[in-house]
């Protein structure tokens, strides 16, 4: 190991893995053989047939039982290094991934698909004050770039175009299927091997801030690296964006610890809330997901009770004998962002309002912010 990367530091790092597929299983097996000691794995998929060509940690075993890529991660991650610490969260980034989760970590690193998971990405790591590693494959073809709060924001590099292009999201089995209905191949084993060896490399940089500052090390923070396999060109492009007024810089400063837990129902929460704070009117602001309480169809007023966070209404809907076959563009939500004295369900726990484990609530109370850590115990 170069002398720059010291493995004591190396062993002791946190870093989150969000997407365990291609990329993801180049990504992670480079950490363990690095000596990465705490690795968080973040994925909501299964392991499918199409996955098997192109990461190494899946087994035909996998796919036949369609097990969750989380799982079989952390499974073969233990085999490779018994000494590693594999966290799992089965879920999706936008939602299911707390805060103070985040905060933890010395670096994350995107190993996904599609702009919105980049997005919220960035958003978690902005707030938290976090830097990431983004990587990109498609085809012959790979990015990698670092984003740093206060020098390089994902979110700004978009643009208009591509912030109105968030919505769309298919996720790799999708993209798989699209390019075998083509007669293409969608990635190579080959160039997630590239990138993901590229994104490791940055990471592990990113843990040695004094050699980074005494300019041993050379960072891809405001830059791109771009491979091109079809004819084995590779290149670094300046690629910095960064606009003061960008909300998605928002950082939450301070973060306080509470005694606030999830099973805890609003009543409970707001009155808590209430007395350490000193107000008598607190409001919690649902950041990254609304609740909603009824659908109704847009041709009458006859309303469906749903009871679930946004994310999951769709799904509620697909199971209603009454809803069925009914376009979901064709339905009506009325949701809840803040949560208040006035929320007319306060015997439900903020678990059943989809707040995540480790979340930080965005708390008001008589015009101030407040940041507060759900405690996990």
């Amino acid at each position: 190991m170069m002398k720059c990367f010291e493995q004591q530091r190396v062993s002791a790092a946190h870093v989150m893995v969000v997407g365990c597929g291609a990329l993801g299983n180049e990504v992670l097996k480079n950490l363990v053989l690095l000596g990465v000691g705490h690795i968080v794995v973040v994925d909501f998929d299964v392991v499918e047939m199409g996955n098997l060509s192109r990461s190494i940690l899946f087994l035909p075993s996998d796919a036949a039982n369609k097990r969750l890529k989380v799982e079989v991660v952390a499974e073969r991650l233990k085999v490779i290094n018994p000494a590693v610490e594999v966290k799992t969260i089965c879920g999706d980034v936008a939602y299911d991934v707390g805060l103070g989760l985040i905060r933890q970590q010395d670096v994350v690193i995107g190993c996904v698909d599609n702009r919105w998971a980049r997005y919220c990405i960035n958003r978690l790591c902005m707030r938290a004050d976090v830097p990431w590693v983004d990587g990109g494959i498609e085809e012959l073809e790979g990015t990698a770039r670092v984003f740093v709060p206060g020098e390089n924001c994902y979110a700004c590099s978009l643009g208009p175009e591509g912030l109105k292009d968030l919505a769309r999201r298919m996720p790799c089995s999708g993209i798989i299927r699209r390019h075998e209905q083509a007669g293409s191949v969608p990635t190579t084993s080959v160039v997630a091997s590239v990138i993901g060896a590229v994104q490791v490399q940055e990471a592990v940089k990113l843990l040695h801030q004094e050699a980074l500052g005494r300019g041993d090390l050379t960072s891809l923070c405001g830059k791109m690296f771009y491979y091109d396999g079809q004819h084995l060109t590779t290149k670094v492009v300046e690629f910095k964006a960064y606009d003061d007024d960008c909300a998605e810089h928002d950082r939450w400063d301070p973060i306080r610890p509470s005694a606030i837990t999830r099973d805890m129902t609003v009543s409970e929460t707001i009155e808590w809330l209430c007395g350490e704070l000193a107000s008598q009117s607190v409001c919690i602001s649902l950041e990254n997901d609304c609740f909603v309480d009824y659908v109704s169809e847009r041709s009458n007023d006859q309303r469906t009770s749903v009871m679930c966070p946004g994310r999951a209404v769709e799904e509620a809907v697909e199971r209603d004998e009454h809803l069925k076959g009914i376009l979901f563009s064709g339905l009506y939500q009325h949701e809840y962002r803040m949560i208040d004295h006035a929320f007319p369900y306060p015997e439900l726990t903020l678990n059943q309002l989809g707040i995540p484990a480790s979340e930080v609530l965005h708390v008001m109370a008589d015009g101030q912010d407040y940041y507060l850590e759900i405690d996990v115990k």
